[in-house]
């Protein structure tokens, strides 16, 4: 019998799971990655910052890649945890904290206690069977249906209005919302609370972690995994044209062509291949905000006013409620905050071998120039410093990402859009088009990248649920 082969078009998370799965069930499996290294959006950058530490180019914390079925069957488990998951600072109050475990954190929320249980419970007691659910396309039968029906009560909500109407607190409603902030998206926007109430709910049961020595651990363990089923990698080769996928060998012949893109990279490279639905469809892909990303050197700890929020390995900093709709009001609308929402990673708290750095990054409008040079770090530090009085004077050194900055490091990232596409309205559920069959294009070419079923994040699962359908699975 005649060995199926593959070609695989982008080495990122997603790219590399798809072909670690193809190695496994036997076929003969190439990558193709433009840049030097492999890794997309999730490499490591040892040294970024000086002798001894460890950058995350991209991707930072993982609560999905814990739970992620893909990563569970390729066998990585090296997560690490700081003492909390996630805290939110609030102004001359104690900052609202999720902690390890359902009651745990609860017990922090004051009259919301009872409320916050009800809504998370399911989701906390069982996160596996729900990851099932939602980590796949939302056509088709799902895995556990009485369980996905259960989430599916909370998720049309807005995270805006649900979390002022179930919640009578400050603290609940911002946990609520800053996890939704997530899909970079305003929180009055349909389905925004199933964003908030997933995050936190498996931030609960099993940690926002992070990968021991930087989330480059997954990408090498991908790599370990491809390489032992006789897959090969190729860096720096950039991919214009089907034309270009030959193998080391010479053989230009594929079964399967895989793209690890974002709609704009598959049409230039498959577009005259597509049906002319298909490519309508991609050319009508809407980009969502992008990030400007800050990552620092510290001479000692953050100095947060609340020293509960030195311990968490993730924090969410923009202030209240008002504070959290009003950034991403802005920022849809084009406009750079002048609080803006910053997500920090504190990985040295979980990760030693980080060194002392810091991850930020400000969420900004998609392709967002300066209007001088400085000016979203300005501001981003600022609302740090809002929250830790004293931050500027422990920062020793800095590396700055713009968002033309980020995309030329990974074309997907594409205007500094984190998750290949804007999570928000349809796009959130039909990626990258509403069909029962998302990662198929044409005969014989596949999409998997974040702009498919389920989204952004180091999961995997694109690459994962790609391959099972190009494997009848």
């Amino acid at each position: 019998m005649t060995q199926k082969r593959a070609a695989v078009v982008g080495a990122g998370p997603n790219g590399l799971t798809a072909a670690a799965r193809l190695a496994r069930a036997g076929w003969a499996v190439t990558v193709f990655e433009a840049q030097p290294t492999p890794g997309g959006a999730a490499r490591s950058l040892p040294g970024a910052l000086g002798r001894g530490t460890i950058v995350d180019f991209g991707a930072a914390a993982h609560p999905f890649g814990l739970v992620s079925p893909a990563l569970r069957e390729l066998g990585f488990n090296d997560w690490v945890h700081a003492p909390l998951p996630l805290a939110h600072p609030l102004e001359g109050k104690p900052a609202a904290l999720l902690r390890p475990g359902l009651k745990e954190t609860a017990r922090g929320l004051g009259r919301d206690c009872q409320r916050w249980e009800l809504i998370h419970r399911p989701m906390v007691e069982d996160p596996e069977r729900h990851a099932d659910n939602v980590l796949r396309p939302m056509a088709g039968w799902p895995p556990h249906p009485v369980d996905l029906t259960r989430f599916g009560l909370r998720a049309p909500w807005p995270a805006k209005a649900m979390s002022t109407t179930v919640f009578r607190e400050e603290a609940a409603r911002v946990l609520t919302l800053g996890s939704a902030a997530h899909a970079l998206c305003p929180p009055s926007k349909p389905l925004t609370a199933s964003l908030g109430v997933l995050f936190n709910a498996f931030g609960m049961a099993g940690g926002w972690p992070v990968a021991r020595g930087g989330t480059q651990a997954i990408i090498d363990h991908l790599l370990g995994r491809l390489r032992a089923g006789g897959g090969q990698v190729i860096c720096g080769q950039p991919i214009t044209s089907m034309d270009q996928l030959v193998d080391a060998g010479g053989r230009a012949e594929w079964d399967a062509v895989v793209l690890d893109l974002a709609p704009r990279g598959v049409l230039g490279i498959a577009g005259l291949r597509l049906p002319g639905r298909v490519a309508t469809s991609l050319r009508a892909w809407r980009y969502g905000p992008g990030v400007h990303k800050v990552d620092y050197r510290l001479s000692a700890p953050v100095p947060w006013a609340d020293p509960a929020v030195g311990g968490a390995g993730t924090v969410h900093v923009c202030g209240g409620v008002d504070d959290i709709e009003l950034a991403a009001r802005q920022v849809a609308a084009g406009q750079l905050p002048q609080r803006p929402f910053v997500m920090v990673c504190q990985q040295a708290v979980a990760d030693p071998s980080r060194g002392p750095v810091l991850w930020a990054y400000a969420q900004v409008p998609n392709g967002y120039r300066e209007a001088y040079p400085g000016q979203v770090t300005e501001r981003l530090e600022a609302q740090i410093e809002r929250f830790a009085p004293g931050f500027r004077d422990v920062v020793e050194a800095r590396r700055v990402s713009s968002p033309a900055q980020l995309a030329a490091y990974d074309a997907n990232l594409v205007g500094g859009d984190i998750a290949a596409g804007a999570m928000s309205g349809l796009q959130m559920l039909a990626r990258p088009r509403l069909t029962a069959h998302p990662y198929r294009l044409a005969d014989g070419v596949y999409m998997c990248s974040a702009a498919t079923p389920p989204g952004g994040g180091v999961h995997g699962m694109g690459g994962w649920n790609c391959a099972g359908r190009i494997l009848g699975r």
